[in-house]
């Protein structure tokens, strides 16, 4: 099954996961992008087989509601590791709209070194914790959208939608290096990915968030069950595109080389 659960804050994302699998005696389970442990919101979950859909669902746009202690410290950018607290003035509503409108389309930004990144094979955030250097290379990521939703000094919260990999750690690091200050993110939720949000764990038709095209292939029901080789000359056909070939018990992601050979990129997934 697939479902959207709501990670609770200070717990990581895989321990969250791992309570979900032994509660609900499930062998098998997954999620999409990680969430973190201060963080709090949605996951999308999978079992079983359907764990190999994850790749498959468009978890793009994200979106996030975040608040910027503006004067403190940290080095993980979150509530985690606050080593200093400053006092700062206050700032006007026109200043901070100005700093938000500025981050909007292409940015480039280091990532958090508390972060999943790895260095020579070895996550970054391990290397943290340890007191090693640490060198991170810039990322671009793209701001769809970003609004001030409240502030109340020194609190600043905001509403951003971004592309899949934006780390809103930085982001909140960024508003507040533009105001001229240190800062940190004292909450943050995600409360949508892509189409995804939370339903009080409302179970997800497959079918339904795939977003490949349907095609009909049933004439071929036992060739697709054992995975033979099937060649098909169709000039509707796409070559190198992604189909879901559904069939009565079972549905199959697939593709077409040049001369028409189906590919099966999933194959044999029951209802």
């Amino acid at each position: 099954m697939i479902f959207v659960a709501y990670k609770p804050p200070f717990v990581s994302s895989n321990f969250y996961l791992q309570s979900l699998k032994h509660r609900y005696k499930i062998k098998k389970i997954g999620y999409s992008g990680t969430l973190d442990p201060f963080a709090s919101g949605v996951l999308v979950i999978a079992t079983g087989s359907y764990t190999k859909l994850l790749n498959h669902i468009n978890l793009s746009p994200k979106v996030y509601i975040a608040t910027v202690w503006l004067g403190a410290e940290s080095s993980s950018l979150d509530m985690e590791n606050i080593s200093k607290v400053n006092i700062v003035s206050e700032f006007s509503i026109s200043q901070i709209n100005k700093v938000l409108h500025s981050l909007k389309g292409k940015i480039t930004y280091t990532p958090p070194i508390f972060s999943a990144k790895k260095i020579n094979g070895i996550r970054a955030y391990k290397l943290a914790r340890d007191n090693q250097p640490i060198e991170l290379s810039s990322i671009t990521t793209e701001v769809f959208d970003i609004n001030l939703l409240h502030y109340s000094h020194p609190f600043l919260s905001f509403k951003i939608i971004v592309q899949k990999g934006t780390y809103i750690r930085s982001i909140g690091y960024l508003i507040a290096n533009k105001l001229g200050v240190s800062g940190t993110l004292s909450n943050l939720i995600r409360i949508k990915e892509g189409n995804f949000c939370f339903e009080n764990y409302k179970i997800l038709p497959p079918l339904d968030i795939l977003t490949y095209e349907k095609i009909n292939l049933k004439e071929y029901e036992e060739d697709f069950k054992y995975g033979r080789k099937i060649i098909l000359k169709n000039d509707k056909i796409s070559k190198n595109k992604r189909y879901i070939a559904i069939f009565d018990n079972f549905f199959s992601i697939i593709e077409f080389n040049d001369i028409g050979e189906i590919r099966y990129i999933l194959n044999n997934l029951e209802f």
